[in-house]
């Protein structure tokens, strides 16, 4: 309604100022209709730059995310810095463990990401602030303005496992490289056979008469025991 006030103050405006030729008739009735288009326009400015008539509003919707690693047995979600400052970070995760390509958090301004770590399942709560009309009053007067649902924030409050690795991009990217460099391999190739000798060997010493059966699902725990130590070393020298 505020917008069409505004137009039809206009043409009033316009029309008695040019078509009355009655002086006094006229100069009253085209200050009253200025009067009116000014009173509008403060009220239309009010709406647009302060929200008049408006409240806020929050709606939030929580969803699982997925790993973007290949690689079940190591979950992770992704970061990248965003600004010089590195004072906001996007995260990037999958909607789904078929998912094909990941997606990412909102980069503006207007969004802020908090990361926490929990024991259960990996998740984010997006809440989401909008203006909407104050009452009826308001949405008589104001309608067509484009405020009404207009977007304020979002928080993401992403909830990780803490058995998950949360890495930067450029992280990632140098843990994969050196996983796929075959020195490393080597080495850890090297190193895993040493390790598994040596647990293997101090197990037969405790008890010589160890069976077959044992010994292999010992050496099945030395060799993922090893792993793991791996690439918890792996992991601290890419995050340093």
């Amino acid at each position: 309604m505020i917008l069409i006030l505004l137009g039809v103050f206009a043409v009033l405006a316009f029309v008695f100022f040019i078509y009355i030729e009655n002086n006094a008739v006229s100069i009253t009735l085209t200050i009253l209709s200025l009067l009116g288009l000014v009173v509008s326009s403060v009220y239309a400015v009010k709406n647009w730059q302060h929200h008049y008539g408006l409240e806020q509003y929050t709606t939030s919707t929580t969803k699982t995310i997925y790993s973007v690693s290949p690689n079940k047995q190591m979950s992770m979600i992704l970061y990248q810095p965003i600004g010089s400052k590195n004072n906001h970070q996007v995260y990037i995760y999958k909607n789904s463990e078929a998912a094909k390509k990941p997606v990412h958090t909102q980069a503006n301004s207007d969004t802020k990401n908090k990361l926490s770590r929990v024991n259960g399942t990996t998740q984010m709560t997006t809440t989401v602030t909008r203006w909407r009309y104050k009452n009826n009053a308001a949405k008589f007067w104001f309608a067509f303005t484009g405020e009404n649902h207009k977007f304020v924030k979002r928080t993401n409050k992403i909830e990780v496992n803490k058995n998950w690795l949360v890495l930067s991009v450029a992280q990632s990217k140098a843990l994969q490289k050196q996983m796929k460099n075959k020195a490393y391999q080597a080495q850890l190739k090297q190193q895993g056979k040493a390790f598994v000798m040596k647990g293997m060997q101090a197990a037969m010493m405790k008890n010589p008469t160890m069976s077959k059966a044992d010994q292999a699902k010992l050496q099945k725990q030395l060799t993922a025991e090893f792993q793991a130590q791996a690439m918890k070393k792996l992991i601290a020298q890419v995050q340093k």
